[in-house]
């Protein structure tokens, strides 16, 4: 699955589990650098975040 908020910038990544200082999130990431966050959720490890990615339990970010 594509990043849509990437994708909208130009971009064809897909979506990984990331981490930032809030939680872990579903988003795009190119050469390490973060490109979008795309999920609303932040979960508490990163097998949460997996988890929501493989089963669709998610919610899309609507803008960056």
């Amino acid at each position: 699955m594509i990043g849509k908020l990437a994708a909208s910038c130009g971009f064809q990544l897909p979506l990984q589990v990331l981490q930032s200082a809030a939680g872990f999130y579903l988003g795009t990431s190119e050469l390490g650098m973060p490109i979008s966050r795309e999920s609303v959720e932040y979960w508490p490890s990163a097998d949460a975040a997996a988890d929501a990615l493989s089963n669709g339990k998610w919610t899309q970010k609507e803008d960056l």
